[in-house]
């Protein structure tokens, strides 16, 4: 299923997820590459495991699940009519046309 997310995916105001497999570290294992926040130190590339739930990662602000829904369950009313979304939390999500 998470092979499914690989590429790029758009939040707001320029925030955006990146997706590729991480290669060398085998089948399941991406890289995120992440701007998720407005401030400069709120962007990396993040080393991803597929679980059964979506894909676990770890960034400063502590563990993350990213998991798929819809424009709804992001929680923001500028991606509220998207139906393909990624969602690392309420009031983070990144979504697809």
């Amino acid at each position: 299923m998470t092979d499914q997310w690989i590429g790029r995916w758009t939040g707001v105001e320029g925030l955006f997820l990146e997706i590729s497999k991480d290669k060398p570290a085998g089948p399941g294992h991406y890289l995120l590459e992440m701007q998720y926040g407005l401030d400069a130190d709120q962007s990396g590339t993040f080393e991803g495991q597929a679980t059964a739930e979506g894909i676990r990662f770890n960034r400063e602000d502590g563990p993350q699940l990213l998991r798929a829904g819809d424009g709804e369950a992001t929680g923001m009313k500028w991606l509220l009519e998207k139906e393909d979304c990624l969602i690392v939390k309420t009031g983070e999500g990144y979504c697809r046309d």
